[in-house]
């Protein structure tokens, strides 16, 4: 038994963690192998992140699996992803449906093959009932992208005589997001050492808690992600206020 997991406070959880799922191709390198290889050997961290979440009811967990500026990348690694992405999801679908968690998928899917866009929307339907946590899969996506289509439908629907300039505010805007019915995120937390956001949920990290591991993705495991708790759970959330503001509510 984890003895990191029982320093976790079950009152006091993030509701929605997103991670950063990098580092693959330099843990291939490093054993002298292809990028692809790293790819194929992170189903295990993916498992561990899934069931870490699970096992302490964290109800949101979102994965950046592919990104828009992804596709830029030789085709040989794009195909092997794809494919790699249908094989996953056709081994692990009866154990996302057995935990009774429900799959979401966000991003610009209309640029996945149309075999990868059946898989996903299959094992979205076969999830859509389930309610004992959410596991959102960012593929193909892009958060500057988000937020440019946002604007473009707010200006239409505002040109369509829908709604008022006057009534943009956060909530609207946020109403026009991918994520429009998940909660704003937490914690994110990145692996591979690297600091930087990728153009991964720009707007919902607004007053996340950030972590950055020096762990390559393959070697994640389920203490890595209970520590992550715990370490969020240290931290102060002022959300702008001062500690003093905090102690009073």
């Amino acid at each position: 038994m984890s003895l990191i997991k029982d320093k976790i406070d079950p009152e006091n959880l993030p509701q929605h963690v997103a991670i950063i799922m990098d580092g693959n191709g330099r843990w291939a390198k490093s054993r002298g192998e292809e990028r692809t290889f790293g790819h194929k050997n992170a189903i295990n961290a993916v498992r561990n992140a899934i069931n870490a979440c699970n096992e302490i009811h964290i109800p949101y967990l979102t994965l950046y699996t592919f990104s828009s500026e992804n596709w830029n990348r030789p085709a040989e690694e794009v195909n092997t992803l794809m494919n790699l992405l249908v094989e996953t999801l056709l081994l692990e679908a009866e154990e996302i449906f057995s935990k009774g968690l429900r799959m979401h998928v966000i991003g610009n899917l209309e640029k996945l093959p149309p075999l990868v866009r059946d898989q996903l929307h299959q094992v979205v339907e076969l999830t859509k009932e389930n309610t004992k946590g959410n596991l959102v899969l960012a593929i193909s996506y892009g958060s500057q992208n988000e937020i440019l289509n946002a604007v473009k439908n707010i200006s239409q629907d505002v040109k369509e005589g829908k709604i008022d300039t006057e009534d943009i505010n956060e909530k609207l805007f946020e109403s026009y997001l991918y994520t429009k019915d998940f909660p704003p995120v937490d914690l994110l937390i990145r692996t591979s050492g690297e600091i930087r956001i990728s153009n991964f949920l720009l707007w919902q990290i607004a007053y996340a808690e950030l972590q950055f591991l020096n762990v390559l993705w393959p070697d994640f495991t389920k203490d890595i992600f209970f520590q992550c708790i715990v370490d969020y759970q240290n931290k102060e959330r002022r959300f702008g206020m001062t500690g003093e503001q905090i102690k009073i509510q």
